[in-house]
């Protein structure tokens, strides 16, 4: 109960009074690839929950994987120094696949997705005053089903991604689920970090559950 507890302290936190949507995956079009057209073939079914098809994750179009790859080895520090020299506004700053995994070398990410998914945007979080990450979310992806930043209910799903409360363990807390508005929140911690996962109402808890269920290390998810 009390790792309950400080997961569901730590996720309101993070969300904040605007709620679970605010300011994940702000744009920052400069740093997004302009490459954002999804195949139109649609990508295999691996499980289906209830009538909803779930894909696997690398099948989607990940928007920024253009902007950098960084080698297997590198420094955290130097990756998290290299992004955050992009920042032109906004904290949240497009980061690749690649780049996230170096800066965060323990993060997972679900390995299936709702099959309606056809873009990923991702972004690493930092504190405007260091330069560093921000502790409460430091890394934020979106799950669209339309080209990203076109329409704001085309994101179904947001992951937020922070340091997990000081004395929690480095196994899988239990998913907490979280009451928020217009869907479901499912917060959990593992491996020195914090996840929250929302899934807009269009998908059902069952395949939010499912999602959260299937993580996976990012660097497992990483282009070949």
């Amino acid at each position: 109960m009390l790792i309950i507890a400080l997961v569901l302290g730590a996720v309101a936190a993070a969300c904040g009074e605007a709620g679970p949507l605010e300011h994940v995956g702000e744009a920052t079009a400069r740093w997004v690839t302009a490459a954002t057209v999804a195949t139109t073939v649609p990508p295999p079914i691996v499980v289906e929950i209830g009538d909803e098809a779930m894909v696997e994750a690398g099948d989607a179009l990940w928007v920024n994987d253009d902007i950098a790859t960084v080698p297997p080895g590198t420094d955290p520090r130097a990756t998290i120094a290299a992004v955050w020299s992009r920042e032109i506004g906004s904290r949240f700053v497009q980061a690749s696949r690649s780049e996230i995994a170096s800066a965060l070398p323990t993060i997972q990410f679900p390995s299936t997705i709702p099959g309606d998914v056809r873009w990923v945007t991702s972004q690493l979080v930092f504190d405007p005053a260091t330069g560093t990450l921000d502790p409460d979310t430091s890394a934020a992806f979106g799950l669209w089903t339309v080209e990203p930043y076109t329409v704001e209910s085309g994101r179904a799903s947001v992951l937020r991604v922070g340091a997990a409360p000081d004395g929690i363990g480095a196994a899988k807390s239990d998913i907490v689920p979280i009451v928020v508005p217009d869907g479901l929140s499912l917060g959990w911690t593992e491996a020195g970090l914090r996840y929250e996962l929302f899934c807009r109402a269009s998908i059902s808890d069952a395949a939010c559950n499912a999602i959260a269920e299937s993580f996976v290390p990012l660097s497992d998810l990483l282009p070949t």
